[in-house]
């Protein structure tokens, strides 16, 4: 379980801070409009009311103390730009961003924010690539408590083939593909003869729960 705080819950916020919360992490939502802070409270952890670009409302929350700090603020710019410096302020040192626009991103980096997500860029260039290839491994729809995902191969893993993990009968996972980056190569329905290395990257589908026990192997 991991601590995680949502600042902004907008839409984006809302449904970041209520997913992580049903994955069994605690999560503090922090927004300055009562009620949208009042209609996350059964949905998180702890919910609080402040405006994050007075560093003053914001410095008795443990911020610092969090293992990622979401920054989900997309409607006023400066807003945004106020509460990542207030956060650096704090001591904060993981911590992503939302950005609402490329002169956002940039200033985000700017201002040392590693991690700077873009949704309305990022379901655009998803969708562009779903209508140019429908079939695209990564644009699968999903269906209710299964997902695809790309997962680093877990130590255990290493130097065993797909045949040995037997990964469709222990866990009803299926491996839909393995990338390689040394050398680079899409290997697509692998054959059971296949053996992982540690740089390879295995593309999974099955039970969300079986994934990530799968996750959790070492």
């Amino acid at each position: 379980m991991k601590q995680f705080a949502v600042i902004g819950i907008g839409s984006f916020g809302w449904y970041l801070a209520s997913h992580l919360y049903e994955k069994g992490h605690e999560v503090l939502a922090i927004d300055v409009d009562d009620s949208l802070v009042d209609k996350v409270k059964n949905r998180v952890t702890r919910s609080v009311v402040a405006d994050t670009t007075d560093l003053e409302a914001i410095s008795g929350l443990g911020l610092s103390e969090m293992d990622q700090v979401v920054v989900c603020i997309g409607s006023i710019l400066s807003n945004s730009i106020l509460t990542v410096l207030n956060l650096q302020e704090l001591g904060v040192t993981s911590l992503m961003a939302k950005s609402i626009s490329e002169p956002h991103t940039r200033i985000l980096h700017k201002l040392g924010v590693s991690e700077v997500f873009f949704p309305e860029k990022d379901l655009a260039v998803s969708m562009a690539e779903k209508l140019h290839t429908p079939d695209m491994l990564d644009y699968l729809p999903f269906i209710d408590g299964y997902g695809i995902v790309q997962l680093a191969v877990p130590s255990s893993f290493t130097g065993r083939s797909l045949k040995d993990l037997n990964l469709i009968n222990r866990y009803g996972v299926q491996v839909v593909a393995i990338k390689e980056f040394v050398p680079e190569k899409m290997h697509m329905i692998p054959t059971a003869d296949f053996i992982l290395k540690e740089s390879d990257m295995m593309v999974l589908l099955g039970p969300d729960k079986s994934i990530e026990k799968i996750r959790k192997a070492s």
